[in-house]
């Protein structure tokens, strides 16, 4: 997903290198006063807050803050050898630039505490990079106290996009937002620079609790007439829970809240980007964020942590989230630490007597199988050293394992053993029961995977009301893939679901529909109360032209429009914003800004794929499509292994009519990404296009093989065995088509024909 933000005005007062800021938008007028203000009737919880990860999530590098080796340390890694020292009390690194050439940077702040620290370095116009080589602070004896390299099997040179001084390690786009307070991006298109400030440097009280001036106002003016108490936002969300004596679980003594206090967390704790840069404390997250989906690469089909995605996204998946659970339920908010040790921190709501026994978890006591976060709460590694517990609270699956390919805590632990052996023995023991289960792994999994029956157990899912909203949305999401009467009738229910998540990444199954289709399902979008489902809205209908409005629904959708566009220029440092820019003017039908977008994309990021494709396939519909040409060609010697770059190259040629060098640039998309059924799909009709009928029709069967679900494959296969006069063939893929897309009266009426 691309990060995205909205700007807002902003007032702010510079005190050096702080700026205390004021947000004309905040409830209140409120500003950020500091945890100053907040230590003197709050002594206990800045206490407690003291030392902690949030406290030292970033500081100033000095004797007190850095835990790296700067005595004359040196790190090897792909022929560069980095030196780590001090001189005059400051810290240095000498490593290789963005030239490749070896450097003097100094070490402005440290990043993080716990297990492992790294280093911030000024770099020009504003900037501050991580350097990629960090320092690993867990003991010695768990193999810390060393230099590594977070990306030790990459070999990452000065000319990949992963190297410490490009855009995918500046610390003002990818990391401050959620490591220091009120922070403000402030970046200038026309200088290409920073003027990042922040009211304090870590994450500090008011990152959580929203400004205090009207707090502190309230309490010095003797804390009367204001049942708010001028607070921006009160998390005070932990409920008294009471443990049935039968059953061992406990229920909350009052029904849930709006889970602000979770959607507060999650602003930081969640794999997101950002829609207004200006987070209002208490507000829906989707206002300002958008939240990934379960989407493949990110998670396992399951809804298992993949990829680096926080606690958000599967903590929404969770038995604990739906009954009411909030973080500070487990987690002490101000020290972070959790509210007890080892299983007593599970036994405050599941009964110990009941699942704390070798019963239950048939281990013996005091071991590590016997440790309820080790089945329930499995770990995945990050940043080479920093393991991370999955919030999802699932039960063991081991047959899932076996049918989806996902991770099983048994054999995670019990190491050599299968899924199967694994399944056997829960089977054996607990007789199965959660096996009888149904979960929406099955029909993530029948998605990414082309299963015929994938869109049946989609809409299924999505409409099923027990199922997370999270994992509609996904469903949602996978539904494009998978068009049918029953989908887009179920699109049109989930566009006006209560869980806002669901209805933004519902709107995405109408891409692609007649522009009066898209009216009726999003029009009345544009005016949502969440600025996620808004924008998303307004995308989707850009195309609309004028005279299909009123002059108040056009001043509607232009409303609406502004908040995306803005929305991406908050970002404006990156080459992703700069593309859906181009997109949408693209559709707006405004190609001279579309590609002076696509440009400027390129411009800032010239490994940014994206924008060669779509900048080439812009002088498609100019009739330039030698500019084109030459664009995909400096791409791919840039990037010789983008399946894509090689894909868009074949395109092109064949439109040039260049069917030998189109052939070739096709075969070598497939090869880079034989996964891909769509290139499979025209590598195929390209050799059909040749002349070359059995190697066409050898791509289609193994791609069909392979992607059961491809409706396109199966249409030339059709087409092919049809053209080839094998008519028990013809029959077999109608067959198979006719499974897919029975509401196809055309497919019916041909079938007839052919028996």
């Amino acid at each position: 997903m691309l990060p995205l933000s909205l700007a807002r005005k902003v007032c702010g007062i510079v005190l050096g290198s702080i700026s205390i800021l004021v947000f004309s938008e905040q409830t209140f007028s409120n500003e950020f006063v500091g945890r100053s203000q907040c230590l003197t009737c709050h002594e206990q919880q800045v206490t407690q807050w003291t030392g902690s990860h949030h406290d030292q999530a970033m500081q100033p590098a000095d004797d007190k803050t850095v835990l790296g080796d700067f005595n004359d340390a040196s790190f090897t890694y792909v022929n560069v050898t980095s030196e780590f020292y001090r001189r005059d009390g400051a810290y240095y690194v000498r490593t290789d630039g963005a030239d490749g050439k070896l450097g003097e940077y100094k070490v402005k702040y440290t990043f993080g505490v716990s297990p492992l620290q790294q280093y911030l370095v000024e770099y020009p116009n504003g900037r501050l990079q991580g350097l990629p080589i960090a320092w690993d602070t867990r003991p010695q004896s768990d193999g810390g106290q060393r230099w590594f390299h977070l990306y030790p099997d990459d070999k990452v040179t000065h000319e990949d996009p992963l190297h410490w001084s490009g855009p995918a390690q500046n610390w003002n786009f990818m990391c401050s937002d959620c490591h220091s307070t009120a922070l403000q991006k402030n970046y200038s298109t026309e200088t290409d620079s920073y003027q990042t400030s922040w009211s304090e440097i870590d994450v500090s009280c008011e990152s959580c609790h929203g400004p205090g001036s009207t707090h502190v106002k309230w309490a010095n003016g003797g804390k009367q007439d204001s049942a708010s108490k001028g607070l921006a936002v009160n998390l005070s969300e932990r409920a008294q829970w009471a443990i049935n004596p039968q059953t061992g679980l406990a229920k909350r003594t009052s029904p849930p809240s709006a889970m602000i206090q979770i959607e507060t967390c999650g602003r930081c704790h969640s794999r997101r980007s950002v829609l207004d840069q200006n987070y209002r404390h208490g507000k829906p997250l989707l206002d300002t964020h958008q939240v990934q989906t379960l989407q493949q690469g990110l998670y396992f089909p399951d809804g298992q942590i993949r990829d680096e995605v926080y606690v958000y996204g599967s903590f929404l998946q969770s038995k604990m989230y739906k009954q009411g659970v909030v973080c500070s339920d487990c987690h002490e908010p101000h020290s972070l630490k959790l509210r007890a040790e080892g299983n007593d921190v599970c036994a405050s709501c599941h009964l110990k007597s009941v699942f704390d026994t070798k019963e239950h978890h048939y281990h013996e006591a005091d071991t590590e199988g016997a440790q309820c976060v080790n089945c329930h709460m499995t770990t995945r590694t990050y940043m080479v050293v920093d393991d991370r517990r999955d919030h999802s609270f699932r039960i063991p699956r081991p047959d899932l394992s076996e049918q989806l390919g996902t991770p099983d805590a048994c054999t995670s632990c019990h190491l050599g053993s299968t899924a199967t052996w694994a399944a056997n023995i829960i089977k054996n023991q607990w007789g199965g029961q959660s096996f009888k289960q149904p979960h929406f792994g099955i029909a993530i999994h029948a998605a990414q995977t082309g299963s015929l029956d994938a869109g049946k157990l989609l809409v299924e899912l999505a409409q099923n009301p027990q199922q997370p909203g999270i994992v509609r949305a996904t469903a949602a999401t996978l539904l494009q893939g998978y068009l049918s009467p029953a989908a887009m009738e179920i699109a049109q229910a989930l566009v006006k679901d209560p869980d806002p998540l669901v209805r933004v990444n519902a709107l995405q199954i109408f891409e692609g529909q007649d522009i009066d289709t898209r009216l009726n399902i999003a029009f009345d979008l544009l005016n949502d109360p969440v600025k996620a489902v808004r924008i998303e809205a307004a995308r989707l209908l850009a195309d609309t032209p004028i005279d299909k409005l009123n002059n108040a629904q056009n001043l509607q959708l232009k409303t609406a429009t502004d908040e995306y566009i803005n929305g991406q220029l908050i970002n404006a440092d990156r080459a992703e914003s700069h593309v859906n820019l181009g997109n949408l003017y693209l559709r707006m039908g405004d190609l001279s800004t579309a590609e002076s977008e696509y440009e400027k994309a390129m411009e800032l990021s010239p490994d940014f794929i994206p924008a060669y494709i779509n900048l080439s396939d812009l002088y498609r519909s100019w009739a330039r499509d030698d500019e084109g040409k030459a664009i995909l060609e400096d791409g791919i010697n840039r990037f010789p292994d983008s399946s894509s770059l090689y894909y868009a190259y074949g395109l092109l040629l064949v439109r040039m009519k260049q069917m030998d060098q189109a052939q070739e640039a096709l075969q070598t998309a497939v090869e880079l990404e034989p996964d891909n059924s769509r290139f499979r799909y025209v590598y195929a009709v390209a050799l059909q296009s040749a002349g070359k009928d059995t190697e066409a029709l050898d791509m289609l069967e193994n791609a069909h093989k392979a992607f059961p679900a491809d409706q396109d494959v199966l249409l030339a296969l059709i087409n092919y065995q049809q053209k080839a006069g094998d008519r028990l063939k013809t029959r077999y893929y109608a067959e198979r088509l006719y499974k897919l897309t029975p509401w196809n009266t055309e497919l019916q009426s041909f079938l007839q024909q052919l028996q």
